[in-house]
């Protein structure tokens, strides 16, 4: 017997409470909240998508949602303005709000890819606390969105950190419409399908970035590019092993060039290289070369951490670790003493 095939149609997203770990009488909730809305919206629940993020064990305010589900949905906007209140109504910690918008040509036709995170701490995604939600305009199947979707977030929700911890509710939803009127991409190997992932990547890696350059007491973000590895997967664990680490978010913190931190993480990343094809650099700073520590300017590589820190940019760290074609990045920021000021007094 063949199923219907279900699609999702809107998302509910509240902020303040995880409610996870909060029982059936949560999971009651969840299912009153979007009943409520589908009704508003006439549709069917299983079309309502539901994200949450706050306190992990506070169960979502139920009244005060209900109450506000029809002005939320009289205030519903294509425009500019009603993307950026949505953008900004998810953030918890946050100190700004995280959107992207991109118009491309996919097969001669205009194709619009959109999206909006948020997230600052509990940042280590495995699919943060992070909360996706993309669209587009473009016509494709559902299996071969969903494939585009996963080795978009391998690429970029996947691939950044600003703690190590991981989030009860991490969560990115994706949603294609279709109404561009484009032709029905099919194949993940067409054309077509290569020109979307494309888009699909700048907006994901994006808002990625975004939120690990926002996180929680950082002065910079950290980019991490792997190259040299058998594989991009090999190439992207390395990568996020040198993002993670914390002796080496903590070096970039303390304007500290200290290549070993960023050697010793790519070493036990688990990914096995030619030791004596290890090359490290700081910018453009060259710190290791053939496996070996090189002479450099150990002020001028204290000062380009230094600079970064001050405008709140980007630290860019580059490793090659052989001669394959596998690439990959990883993003993170440094770990300050605000970090730990900010998640000590969490709750209180």
């Amino acid at each position: 017997m063949s199923m219907p095939l279900l699609l999702a149609r809107a998302v509910l997203i509240n902020a303040g409470q995880a409610n996870a770990a909060t029982g059936d009488a949560g999971y009651q909730d969840v299912i009153e909240s979007v009943s409520s809305l589908a009704k508003l919206l006439q549709m069917k629940p299983e079309e309502v998508l539901i994200e949450s993020t706050g306190v992990i064990g506070q169960r979502i305010k139920k009244a005060a949602l209900l109450k506000s589900l029809p002005k939320l949905v009289n205030s519903l906007s294509a425009s500019t303005e009603g993307a950026d209140a949505a953008a900004v109504a998810i953030t918890t910690t946050d100190l700004v709000s995280k959107s992207v918008a991109i118009q491309s040509q996919v097969g001669g036709t205009d194709i619009r890819i959109g999206g909006m995170a948020k997230g600052s701490g509990m940042i280590h995604p495995n699919m943060a606390t992070m909360l996706g939600v993309i669209t587009t305009d473009a016509m494709v199947s559902s299996d071969v969105w969903r494939k585009m979707v996963q080795v978009a977030v391998n690429r970029s929700f996947n691939q950044i950190t600003v703690d190590g911890d991981t989030s009860t509710n991490d969560t990115v939803i994706a949603l294609a419409s279709g109404l561009s009127g484009s032709t029905k991409i099919s194949s993940y190997n067409s054309n077509q399908a290569v020109q979307l992932q494309a888009g699909l990547d700048v907006v994901m890696q994006g808002l990625a970035k975004s939120i690990a350059w926002d996180g929680e007491g950082a002065t910079c973000l950290i980019e991490v590019t792997v190259t040299g590895a058998d594989s991009e997967p090999e190439a992207a664990k390395i990568a996020r092993s040198v993002a993670s680490s914390s002796l080496v978010k903590a070096a970039v913190y303390g304007r500290d060039p200290n290549w070993g931190r960023i050697a010793a993480a790519a070493g036990y990343a688990g990914i096995s290289f030619d030791q004596t094809k290890l090359r490290v650099l700081l910018g453009d700073i060259l710190l290791m070369d053939g496996g070996e520590p090189q002479l450099f300017d150990r002020r001028a590589a204290s000062d380009y951490l230094k600079k970064a820190g001050e405008i709140h940019g980007t630290v860019v760290i580059n490793v090659s670790v052989g001669d394959g074609p596998g690439r990959g990045q990883a993003w993170g920021c440094d770990l300050s003493y605000d970090y730990v000021k900010i998640n000590a007094e969490y709750t209180t």
